[in-house]
């Protein structure tokens, strides 16, 4: 039986990173929530209704399923799986989660990821504690760095770079053709997806696919979606200077919510940060924003936004495909007709 993951429900609470992506393409841990299920259910995962053919397993696409839970998973329907909700089963209620669920996501993935397979070897000229929690994929280069796994899991994806001088403290993650420039610091739990390059000071932070952090600044307690910038020197707050709770404002007319007293930076697809910009806590960027300013920026940035005015569309997807061809990518013709979509519904 093949495996319907329905966002139905769930989609319009994971706003911004939803707008552009299913919620099984969400990364929370090594993996998106979709490739855990292809590893662990090793079925046909089918996230259109327009692909159903009749007897499919519907689950909601917003539970993170691991080599523990997803058995309980699949003979649970409906409804009925809030009252398994535990430390065992976690389910994506706020955008949020995916930075408060990041550790023990990736301590859950290491598991399945390097489940009968064998690291390969760990360079001499590296310090390493907790080796056997250590895992380099073929063609990763590190060399001369200081690797924790004493606190959680290391993985280092295929072909990816970590750049001497970096100091990585688990669990952390970083996927294929990734970079970690020199002099990095990385707190976990941190996560980069394939095709990002990272630098400057890292905690508790998750990178969707071709991002980049590649200078110094701070980052922490944040989700950076695809395909975005943050320019040298830019850092987030991710605690009042009150020790309060911080509420982050989920869409132009949502209230504020609640995400506990450590929150950073929400920031959609397409969206880039200029040199030195500094983000508040609880700040959400939408999807295609181009940031600038000598003041702080709001704490909610509309979709399309480029200054304080409006990204003329032509001009976007322009910018857009100059960073796409930095990392010999190009625009596909769905995400051209999602982002109009999602530019024209906004007018």
């Amino acid at each position: 039986m093949n495996i319907f993951l329905d966002d139905r429900r769930c989609r319009e609470n994971l706003y911004p990173f939803t707008q552009t992506r299913h919620v099984a393409d969400i990364r929370v841990g090594i993996l998106t929530i979709r490739e855990k299920w292809e590893l662990l259910a090793e079925k046909k995962i089918i996230t259109s209704v327009a692909e159903l053919e009749g007897g499919e397993l519907p689950i909601h696409a917003d539970i993170i399923p691991t080599l523990q839970n997803f058995q309980s998973v699949m003979r649970t329907s409906g409804e009925k799986i809030s009252i398994l909700e535990n430390n065992e089963i976690k389910i994506l209620h706020h955008p949020w989660q995916i930075f408060q669920y990041n550790d023990w996501a990736i301590r859950h993935d290491f598991a399945l990821v390097t489940e009968g397979k064998i690291s390969q070897p760990i360079s001499a000229t590296n310090r390493c504690i907790n080796e056997q929690q250590i895992f380099i994929e073929e063609g990763a280069e590190v060399e001369h760095c200081i690797i924790n796994a004493a606190t959680g899991p290391v993985y280092i994806g295929k072909s990816a770079i970590v750049m001497e001088g970096s100091m990585i403290r688990g669990p952390f993650s970083i996927g294929e053709q990734s970079v970690v420039k020199m002099g990095t610091k990385i707190y976990g739990a941190v996560s980069v997806g394939p095709g990002c390059t990272i630098g400057g000071e890292i905690k508790n932070a998750v990178f969707f696919e071709y991002s980049n952090k590649a200078h110094d600044g701070y980052l922490g307690d944040s989700v950076i979606g695809a395909w975005c910038n943050l320019g040298a020197g830019t850092s987030n707050s991710n605690v009042k200077n009150t020790g309060g709770e911080v509420k982050f404002m989920l869409g132009k007319y949502h209230s504020s919510i609640s995400a506990g007293n450590k929150a950073g930076l929400l920031m959609g697809d397409y969206s880039r940060a200029g040199i030195n910009t500094s983000f508040n806590t609880g700040t959400v960027v939408g999807v295609c924003c181009n940031i600038f300013s000598q003041q702080f920026p709001p704490k909610f940035i509309e979709n399309f936004s480029w200054g304080s005015e409006r990204y003329i569309f032509e001009k976007a997807i322009r910018d857009i495909e100059n960073w796409k061809k930095m990392k010999l990518q190009s625009l596909s013709e769905k995400e051209y007709e999602t982002l109009y979509h999602l530019y024209t519904s906004n007018q």
